[in-house]
């Protein structure tokens, strides 16, 4: 795969490259913010490695702005950051998942291959417009509209669990079973799953239409 690699330490960039070369990666080494948007702007990558804490800028608006030019590009964010506050905020953004240093090449390179996997298996999904309440979804357009008019503009994974509730408005999904339709695994936690239907709940701004049945999973209401 083509990667490119945001971190701002030599020494930690040199090695991790290289580890990720003998596996056969392309990897292209962006030391600040500027120069990731740079090259991102001018060349295509199949996943990105993005440390947050960056020299001139913050990652998270890194991810924010990389995910807003491309909804499909995997992003693994890698740092240092621990604090539930940041990993929520993370996610939120637009990264797929959220690796906390220090950690294993091994661990990195399961959650870069379950990342990309996932990716993958994703199917262009059948033309179908779904409905649930004043929202409606285009599938094969990747398009939320809000009252017929406003449009709403998603992540992949936020897109992906309103169309797994949309087909069955009413029908409590249940966690493990979004998780799997949407992740393609069951790797993920319970905490991801919630942080996504919450930005999915404050984006579409239609109260009440994405209900918790608590200790079940979730529904459109009908």
């Amino acid at each position: 795969m083509r990667m490119m690699l945001v971190e701002d330490d030599a020494r930690v960039a040199a090695a991790l490259a290289t580890a990720l070369r003998r596996r056969g990666h392309e990897i292209v080494h962006c030391p600040t913010a500027q120069s990731a948007l740079d090259a991102f702007a001018g060349e295509s990558f199949d996943l990105i490695l993005l440390d947050l804490n960056l020299p001139d800028g913050d990652g998270i608006e890194v991810c924010r702005t990389l995910r807003r030019k491309d909804e499909t590009v995997a992003i693994i964010a890698v740092t240092a950051r621990a604090e539930e506050r940041d990993r929520v905020l993370g996610l939120r953004t637009g990264a797929d998942d959220y690796v906390v240093k220090p950690y294993s090449m091994a661990e990195l390179n399961a959650r870069i291959e379950a990342v990309m996997r996932r990716a993958a298996r994703a199917a262009p999904p059948p033309s179908e417009t779904l409905t649930a309440g004043p929202v409606s979804v285009d599938t094969a357009a990747r398009r939320v509209l809000v009252n017929g008019g406003r449009e709403v503009a998603l992540t992949r994974k936020e897109f992906e669990i309103l169309a797994v509730l949309a087909r069955t408005p009413g029908v409590v999904v249940s966690y493990d079973r979004l998780i799997l339709a949407v992740w393609q695994t069951s790797f993920v936690g319970r905490h991801t799953l919630d942080v996504h239907v919450g930005s999915l709940r404050a984006k579409l701004d239609v109260p009440g239409l994405v209900q918790t049945v608590r200790g079940v999973g979730y529904r459109l209401a009908p």
